[in-house]
């Protein structure tokens, strides 16, 4: 088992014929990723590393099927291509690119809402489930193996560094979920947390968060209540980070008393969530809650 996505996925690639979205998609198959159909207006009827290009989502749907897609498009066409895979029927989407319209985004969150829709990003590196040979995005898979910690992280190269930690600790991974690092992201933490929470394959759950937003107080006020039984583990970056500085990410906004590293760290003390001081901690940390 795994969350979001697993050896049953079916992968539509949007923008496949651009060469992040080439590159990226041979290495996803290479992988194990059922990657069955690609699309690019003006396309139809090419292919890319033997994968058939399409016109349009719905010229994908009724042979191929594909239940999940990601999107390789240009910020400025984000939302028009949400909505094409909306409108088709798909339900898990992946969105990797920066710099998209903060009120495009909302749009693109408020339809997946209303259609059921489960978005991933924007501005995520992807996700992947090593035990299930699937990922979406672009993750170096070779950091990953199979195991029992669930993964969300806020920031691609802190998860990087942290997993190839646990990996080269013997300690594998069910999933592993980059949320998105920008203001406006479909799936939160405290989301993440109740599908790993309800997902049989995870027996710990790793979250590595930051200063700004609320998404951390949020996920350890689920785990303070009991809603989240399974432990949790945590490392926050910007433990040093000068409060008169906007750092990191654009979602690193701090506004009303939270956000700060203080209310992180006073939320998850009150959760009683172990949180590493440096990355090199949270192999400790995660071997003891499986001890």
């Amino acid at each position: 088992m795994s969350i979001l996505i697993n050896s049953q996925t079916r992968l539509l690639v949007q923008g496949i014929t651009g060469d992040a979205a080439r590159f990226h998609t041979k290495l996803m198959r290479e992988y194990g990723t059922n990657i069955v159909a690609g699309v690019r207006p003006g396309a139809g009827g090419t292919e890319v590393d033997g994968i058939k290009v399409f016109n349009t989502v719905q010229d994908v749907m009724e042979g191929k099927h594909p239940n999940a897609s990601i999107l390789f498009v240009p910020a400025k066409v984000m939302k028009g291509a949400a909505f094409e895979a909306f409108e088709a029927g798909i339900k898990t989407i992946v969105m990797v690119s920066e710099h998209i319209p903060l009120h495009d985004t909302m749009e693109i969150v408020t339809k997946a809402q209303l259609v059921g829709a489960r978005i991933i990003g924007p501005n995520t590196p992807g996700l992947i489930s090593p035990a299930e040979k699937c990922k979406v995005g672009f993750v170096p898979s070779s950091y990953y193996i199979p195991g029992k910690v669930g993964v969300a992280s806020r920031s691609g190269t802190l998860t990087y560094e942290i997993v190839s930690r646990l990996t080269e600790a013997g300690i594998g991974q069910s999933t592993c979920v980059g949320i998105g690092g920008d203001p406006v992201i479909g799936t939160p933490f405290s989301e993440i947390v109740q599908l790993f929470q309800n997902d049989p394959a995870t027996g710990a759950i790793l979250m590595i968060g930051e200063i700004g937003g609320t998404m951390e107080e949020e996920a350890a006020e689920l785990v303070q209540k009991g809603e989240i039984t399974k432990p949790v583990v945590a490392y926050l970056a910007g433990r040093t980070a000068p409060p008169d500085k906007k750092m990191g990410h654009a979602g690193a906004i701090i506004a009303g008393g939270r956000g700060t590293i203080e209310s992180k760290l006073d939320a998850f003390e009150r959760a009683r969530i172990p949180v590493a001081k440096v990355p090199g901690e949270v192999v400790g940390l995660v071997q003891e809650v499986f001890s």
